[in-house]
């Protein structure tokens, strides 16, 4: 696992799975992210969401009101896992259990979306302690939550990408580029990389 001189973000995570160039730069070549208008507006609705979110009742997430109690932008780290983030929501069950809620500017759920909320229920078992069965991604454009099982195989796709990144940042070996061209995009990294059109 990782040492202490550095932990991941859950977010890192997400982003290894869609392209693990973007976290090559971020660790390997650390204060070089372009920042876009992109990422800017994209923070910017996400916060207005949170207002948005503490208004909406709990049979959203398939439960009572009365069997648990939300809690927004939520500090998790691990030095076990060495990994790190804040998520955007969690339901804390009466009876021990937590729901993560991530939100996400799309309009729909991938992989990599699928992979970080795994990521954070790893955090909340490893952090407070509480066993996490499922979470939901919220589509921000479609005012819908998503339901994901965390599966023993999501969970296990967290911990490879983890000991992936940690050897590639080892190794400071530049992994190959996005599967898809497509992604590449409106990467602000798309400058960095010199075997992509």
């Amino acid at each position: 696992m990782l040492d202490d001189r550095y932990s991941l973000t859950v977010t890192d995570l997400k982003q290894f799975a869609y392209c693990p160039r973007v976290v090559y730069y971020e660790q390997c070549l650390p204060k070089v992210r372009p920042r876009t208008y992109k990422m800017e507006a994209g923070k910017e609705v996400h916060d207005d969401e949170k207002d948005r979110a503490a208004r909406r009742v709990m049979t959203h997430y398939d439960i009572p009101d009365a069997v648990g109690i939300r809690q927004f932008n939520v500090r998790l780290f691990s030095q076990q896992l060495g990994l790190r983030g804040i998520l955007d929501e969690v339901v804390y069950m009466h009876k021990g259990g937590a729901i993560p809620v991530d939100y996400k500017l799309t309009k729909a759920v991938k992989t990599n979306h699928r992979i970080q909320l795994a990521a954070y229920a790893l955090l909340l078992e490893d952090c407070e302690n509480r066993p996490v069965e499922r979470g939901f991604v919220y589509l921000i454009p479609l005012r819908k939550m998503i339901p994901v099982i965390i599966t023993p195989k999501l969970r296990e796709t967290v911990i490879n990408i983890i000991a992936e990144i940690d050897l590639m940042i080892r190794a400071e070996r530049m992994p190959p580029p996005a599967a898809h061209e497509s992604q590449c995009a409106a990467c602000e990294f798309r400058r960095f990389c010199n075997d992509v059109l």
